[in-house]
């Protein structure tokens, strides 16, 4: 039978985890979640709240939005958020078990509040290194308990280089090949400057993929932008509208600039960040790198082949099943790798029928039921 790796789950992080594993010294920085005088939790740092927690319910993105009606009515919340919390939202064993009631053979583990505080805590970059550290800690203990079927993607950001290098030896030391970081600029300067040559050879010598995934982490669009953004909004909706956005600037920065042609075994993964905007993004970036060519009389860099044969090469998108990944592997090539979201309410529990009703088999499709994703994972 054809394996099946699904590209897209998350592991919800216990209200102690930052405090368990960050260093001693950076305690007092360290992220918690706490309760209030209702009975709500928060993902608090240094006491502020950062984000409402939810116990979410695959498929159904409307409890979500009823937790925080109550807790804006001044209600109590409808459950007890660690009565509530299913183990196998955040025990790796029990996720494994799982696993096997849905039919997937392995997955991959993003965390579920990691993708709440980043841009917060941006003011303070020693408090973003030792939670991105604490986080990275606790996935060498589900590296070790997944024996291999769970994958947990460490969290990094670029604005530290010997920092993140020294992350890159210990995640590397312990079998991790998945990075998180952010989709924008690096105080600053493009994914593409200079300063990043050693941090992308970095992730190739450690074999180490770096990632895109939707999260609350530096804006490439001014903060005036996103006048509904408050601690009991979970995503913006203008962030929604735009979510393809990041990815795509990202990865024009880097291919045009021709930092895959200066390493040529740098890979990219795109996941939660919509996948329907990758057919006419390919023709965009050809079509205006040779019109800009000629307009101004010269390339932004001598590439050695066209701009969307980078991508195809070196980048791999997630795809629900609603976006119609046979459809768009039709359109654009095998770019593309199955996903859950699980247990979030955006995403699904019943993964493998979702995409049956799309005609989407695995036996049929195995680069994106797994070869992909194995790809990404150096497999």
């Amino acid at each position: 039978m054809t394996r099946i790796v699904d590209c897209d789950q998350h592991l919800y992080e216990t209200r102690t985890l930052w405090a368990d594993y960050i260093d001693p010294a950076a305690r007092a920085d360290a992220l918690s979640l706490d309760d209030d005088e209702l009975g709500y939790t928060w993902l608090t740092w240094r006491g502020a709240k950062l984000a409402l927690a939810d116990v979410h319910l695959p498929g159904n993105t409307a409890s979500c939005g009823d937790h925080r009606k109550r807790q804006q009515a001044g209600e109590p919340p409808s459950y007890n958020y660690d009565e509530a919390l299913p183990a196998a939202y955040w025990e790796p064993a029990s996720r494994i078990r799982w696993l096997d009631e849905a039919g997937l053979d392995e997955a991959v583990m993003f965390p579920n509040y990691g993708l709440l505080w980043e841009r917060h805590l941006s003011s303070s970059l020693p408090a973003v290194t030792a939670n991105m550290t604490a986080w990275n800690r606790w996935c060498a203990a589900v590296q070790a308990e997944g024996h291999g079927r769970l994958h947990p993607v460490a969290h990094l950001t670029l604005r530290d280089a010997a920092w993140l290098e020294a992350e890159l030896d210990s995640l590397a030391s312990v079998g991790i090949s998945l990075a998180m970081i952010a989709a924008g600029s690096v105080d600053g300067r493009a994914l593409s400057h200079p300063e990043h040559e050693r941090i992308w050879s970095a992730f190739v010598d450690h074999a180490i993929t770096p990632v895109f995934h939707v999260a609350d982490q530096v804006r490439v669009f001014d903060d005036c932008w996103y006048q509904d953004a408050s601690e009991q909004v979970l995503v913006p909706a203008t962030e929604a509208v735009f979510l393809w956005v990041p990815p795509a600037l990202a990865l024009s920065d880097l291919i045009l600039h021709g930092v895959f042609d200066r390493h040529p075994r740098l890979r990219f993964g795109v996941i939660e960040l919509s996948s329907s905007w990758v057919p006419p993004f390919l023709l965009l970036l050809d079509g205006a790198n040779a019109f800009t060519a000629q307009l101004n009389g010269k390339p932004v860099a001598k590439l050695a082949r066209r701009p969307s044969e980078y991508f195809h090469d070196h980048v791999r998108v997630a795809a629900f099943s609603y976006e119609d990944p046979k459809q768009l592997t039709a359109s654009s090539g095998d770019l593309f790798m199955c996903c859950s979201d699980y247990p979030h309410s955006e995403g699904t529990a019943h993964p493998l029928d979702d995409y049956r009703g799309m005609g989407c088999v695995a036996p049929e499709m195995p680069g994106f039921f797994h070869t992909n994703i194995e790809s990404l994972l150096h497999h």
